[in-house]
């Protein structure tokens, strides 16, 4: 049970998908009254994961689900490091010194720690998909298959909330078509965990690798292995998946020597069974619900993980979704408002994501050369206003840093009407 929230009953929702958003959902839609049936296409629950920011406004989501009990943060103490493949170092800046110290972590840390809060009373489903959804004023029916046993039952739900991501089921049986929703970007992302220390970097010791149109981040934890992610630009994104991964990043990086620690990372990648490989996409929708049927995190808005915002907004709508029903008896009365007030930050992220890669990733030379040169302009007054502004740190405070569930919540302020005199 989620620590003070309580709600009377008031249906049965079926939540499909069990990472971060669907998980909170199913534990934030228990609290306010309702029986989640939580559904999942794997055969297990999974573990690891990439790393991930959690910035204020996942902080404030977190705390109010629960989940920070069970979270921490995990970034290294040492600052990381700017290299290049003839090995030179140098002092670098990392995610950790954005504008409020988002927490670093992986993945499934959160999804632990969601899982931590999830009544034990909530039934879960391994090996489950829908099939069918069909709706109707007072409900939806769902069918569901076991990949299993390949045994299909219908059943009848007041409200059915996908979770399942990027290319999701939900989304595709009531909503349409991937190709109506998704948005390439024209890049791919590796991401895996290293296991130990990457050639010629220091232990706890995190390093980017800047070039031209691609990129290697390695994030050092303080307490668990370093996890590394490879982006790069690419004109066709469906040859990218007619190779194997590590094939795809040496010809991505090539076709110069990879260099000691570059080389190492994609020799550890070879091995990995492990590793996501996708290309950056996002999700664009008019509307994130339909009826009683509403999308949650990726399946609804992708904001690719340049926005550093994925696991942020997931814990923000699954909160707000459950404040909204708690509010609204009427399930489309709760829908609208939980869209209409969550739908401005998830539109900056979208927006800014793009500007957000060159966090990530240089497009040309002298942009490499002006990040080498940001933590010495950060140390002057004018030096620093320009940081600042190439960060958009106004747009981080007031979008990813801000409490949105809290200030969707707080009653209106009070306005004294002057008597006459």
């Amino acid at each position: 049970m989620v620590e003070g929230m309580t709600g009377q009953h008031k249906g049965r929702v079926l939540v499909v998908g069990m990472g971060v958003s669907g998980i909170a959902t199913a534990a934030r839609l228990h609290a306010a009254g309702w029986t989640p049936v939580l559904v999942e296409r794997a055969p297990a629950r999974r573990s690891g994961g990439y790393f991930v920011a959690l910035f204020g406004a996942g902080k404030a989501a977190a705390a109010r689900l629960g989940l920070d009990t069970y979270l921490h943060d995990r970034g290294a103490s040492q600052p990381p490091l700017t290299i290049d493949r003839r090995g030179r170092r140098r002092a670098g800046a990392g995610i950790a010194d954005l504008p409020g110290k988002p927490w670093l972590m992986l993945r499934g840390d959160v999804e632990q720690a969601a899982y931590e809060v999830l009544p034990k009373d909530v039934e879960i489903r391994y090996s489950t998909v829908p099939t069918a959804i069909a709706q109707d004023a007072g409900g939806v029916d769902v069918t569901l298959r076991n990949t299993g046993t390949g045994t299909e039952v219908t059943e009848r739900y007041d409200l059915v909330v996908g979770a399942d991501g990027l290319r999701s089921t939900v989304r595709s049986l009531v909503f349409g078509p991937h190709e109506d929703h998704l948005r390439r970007l024209g890049f791919m992302v590796v991401a895996f965990e290293y296991d130990g220390t990457p050639a010629g970097l220091p232990p706890g010791r995190g390093a980017t690798l800047l070039e031209p149109g691609r990129s290697m981040w390695v994030f050092a934890f303080a307490d668990h292995n370093p996890t590394v992610m490879l982006t790069y630009r690419t004109g066709d994104v469906d040859a990218e998946f007619t190779q194997p991964p590590a094939e795809r990043v040496q010809a991505a990086f090539g076709p110069e020597p990879l260099g000691r620690t570059l080389g190492d990372v994609v020799g550890h990648l070879e091995k990995t069974g492990d590793a996501l490989f996708d290309s950056v996409e996002q999700v664009r929708m008019p509307r994130w619900h339909r009826g009683r049927v509403v999308l949650v995190g990726d399946s609804a808005w992708c904001v690719t993980l340049y926005a550093g915002m994925g696991v942020s907004s997931g814990l923000t709508g699954a909160d707000l979704l459950g404040a909204m029903l708690e509010r609204h008896a009427d399930v489309e009365t709760a829908l609208t408002e939980w869209e209409r007030t969550l739908r401005p930050y998830i539109q900056h992220c979208q927006d800014g994501a793009f500007s957000d890669r060159k966090i990530f990733m240089a497009d040309n030379r002298p942009e490499i050369l002006f990040r080498r040169a940001l933590p010495r302009l950060a140390k002057t007054r004018l030096g620093g206003r320009l940081v600042e502004r190439v960060l958009r740190v106004d747009d981080i405070a007031k979008f990813k840093n801000a409490d949105i569930v809290g200030e969707a919540l707080r009653p209106p302020e009070r306005t004294s009407v002057a008597r006459p005199a």
